[in-house]
């Protein structure tokens, strides 16, 4: 009944910061899972202290389920491991509890502050590099399709190929790798 609530008021107050331990958390989860997560989601912060890396693990899959967003999940020490698997990217920080969590990670940093420059300048270059690359290779792709396809419907659909063996290599290579470096080396706002 406390719990139910609290979950009530909680919804009234979105502008507030939710401090939950362990035990409270299972209790949420166990009883009223979509309520919290649905709350939880919405407030600006949520901290839980003193939970099992079960209970970590299943708070990172439930926010990625009920959100349909990626969840990024930071730890740095052994009980972090099963939700830096759990999250879509996991960060670990190697800090005075060892080095499980940077070595289940996707990313490992040295320090706590490292984490700003990772999520907001190498991840967003990376965002923009990676969907700029996919769709040069799609073009490109259609650039060799539909010449192909022009060329067999000139010579009357003959299974003869335009390209021939390392002139095919050549072009997906040679001739298309200035434009991946382009790609990768451009920026487009400040560090700073």
């Amino acid at each position: 009944d406390q719990v139910r609530d609290q979950l009530e008021f909680l919804q009234s107050k979105l502008d507030c910061c939710l401090v939950i331990d362990g035990e409270s958390l299972q209790l949420c989860l166990n009883s009223y899972k979509n309520e919290f997560i649905e709350i939880a989601t919405k407030l600006s912060a949520v901290v839980a202290c003193r939970c099992s890396p079960t209970q970590k693990a299943d708070v990172a899959r439930l926010i990625r389920q009920y959100t349909k967003k990626r969840v990024c999940c930071i730890g740095d020490g052994g009980n972090d491991v099963s939700m830096i698997q759990a999250a879509d990217v996991g960060v670990g920080i190697v800090g005075k509890e060892g080095k499980q969590a940077s070595l289940a990670a996707d990313f490992s940093v040295t320090q706590f502050s490292y984490l700003a420059k990772l999520l907001m300048w190498h991840g967003r270059n990376s965002y923009r590099r990676s969907a700029k690359l996919a769709q040069f290779v799609i073009h490109r792709g259609l650039i060799i399709s539909v010449m192909q396809a022009v060329f067999s419907a000139i010579f009357y659909f003959a299974p003869i190929a335009l390209y021939q063996g390392w002139l095919m290599m050549g072009y997906a290579t040679v001739y298309t790798m200035a434009p991946v470096f382009s790609l990768v080396l451009d920026q487009d706002v400040n560090e700073d």
